[in-house]
């Protein structure tokens, strides 16, 4: 019997390797000769790296980098066990977790440190690079990460402009003559779920320039910054992102990605799934564990179950969900390849509870699953 493991972590409580510890657990007790294979993973945001490398059995390194607001940050990073292939998480260098609320401003946040990131990936040598790009504290439209690899935005008179969204306001000439020639040898792939397309009311300011401190007058001044971006983007390079589904996403660094180094926007889970070959272990498994810390509506779009259950139903292979909790519309993941759904939960209990206890919670809530799926084989 082969079992394959593929959470994606329980966010604040267990990460993704201890819900697969804890599921493998649950299902020695059980099947203790069971050939068990763990992938604990992310969907292209807080996780990706970890996951991946992991998995991968690669190296993490970290790099000294300007973070959102000019300081210095120290962010992760990992090389698969590929050795050729680079992991970056841009909020690693460039995400709201590394500014504190009172702090906040998207009009002067840069995407540097991401750019410096992807120098670092560049010197090792990777040829591949892959990027997540949730969790942003940025409006710039990777305008920052360009600079880092050296693109330059110049105002009317020839000066370069300051970092963040609001100065391309001012923005009337790009030029990459010094963009560095590496980029065009690499393969750059960005993780993204989000459809927003750079402006407008869908666009990257309007949707997401709030959560990150933006009034509603910083919106519309952002707004109109982005769009003179993507004017000068299609005058200087012929590229029109304007439109471009996920061109939006981490504020505008979809659009940026696509204008500057020539990247492509996929599903991050596909993303992941794909760097990790999941399907080849697919060919001979019997059955697959997948979860989260809440399984509900939201999961359809782009999380780790709804694409591990897709990538499972192509080969016929049942997969059960267990996750911290089950809340409305989680049942729609049937329609993506999941075939039955468990909380951890045993009975009534506070969300500290769940999590002080969410290990062996999940051990005992996999090892009742294999109880089952013990009777059923024994039957047949």
């Amino acid at each position: 019997m082969k079992c394959i493991l593929a959470p994606d972590s329980y966010k604040g409580s267990l990460s993704a390797v201890e819900v697969s510890e804890s599921m493998e657990r649950g299902i020695k007790h059980v099947f203790p000769n069971c050939e068990i294979k763990a992938f604990p993973l992310a969907d292209g945001g807080e996780g990706t790296v970890d996951s991946l490398v992991n998995i991968t059995k690669g190296t993490i390194f970290n790099e000294v980098v300007t973070g959102p607001l000019g300081e210095k940050v120290t962010a992760k990073w990992g090389v698969l066990g590929d050795t050729n292939t680079a992991v970056i998480e841009m909020a690693e260098a460039s995400g709201l977790t590394l500014i504190s609320e009172d702090d906040l401003d998207p009009m002067c946040a840069t995407t540097y440190g991401t750019g410096e990131l992807i120098s670092r990936a560049l010197d090792y040598g990777c040829e591949t690079i892959i990027l997540g790009i949730g969790g942003s504290a940025t409006n710039d439209a990777g305008a920052g990460m360009a600079a880092a690899l050296g693109v330059e935005f110049l105002d009317e008179s020839g000066q370069k402009l300051p970092p963040g969204g609001q100065a391309l306001k001012e923005l009337e000439t790009i030029n990459t003559e010094k963009l560095d020639f590496r980029i065009f040898s690499t393969k750059i792939v960005a993780a993204c779920d989000v459809t927003n397309t750079l402006c407008g009311p869908d666009g990257a300011s309007a949707i997401f320039g709030p959560q990150k401190g933006a009034t509603p007058e910083m919106v519309a001044k952002l707004d109109k910054s982005l769009e003179n971006l993507g004017h000068k983007v299609q005058q200087y390079l012929n590229k029109n992102i304007m439109n471009v589904p996920g061109a939006g996403a981490a504020g505008g660094l979809g659009g940026g990605l696509l204008a500057f180094l020539n990247a492509s926007l996929e599903p991050g889970i596909d993303l992941i799934l794909d760097a990790i070959q999941f399907e080849e272990e697919l060919q001979d498994a019997d059955i697959v564990l997948v979860g989260e810390g809440k399984t509900d509506a939201q999961t359809i779009f782009g999380k780790a179950p709804m694409g591990v259950g897709r990538k499972a139903e192509k080969h016929g292979v049942p997969v059960i969900c267990v996750s911290g909790s089950l809340s409305e519309g989680y049942e729609q993941l049937k329609d993506y390849g999941v075939s039955a759904f468990f909380s951890i939960a045993k009975s009534p209990a506070s969300l500290q509870q769940l999590s002080e206890n969410a290990d062996r919670l999940v051990e005992d809530a996999v090892k009742n699953i294999m109880e089952v799926y013990k009777c059923g084989k024994t039957k047949l």
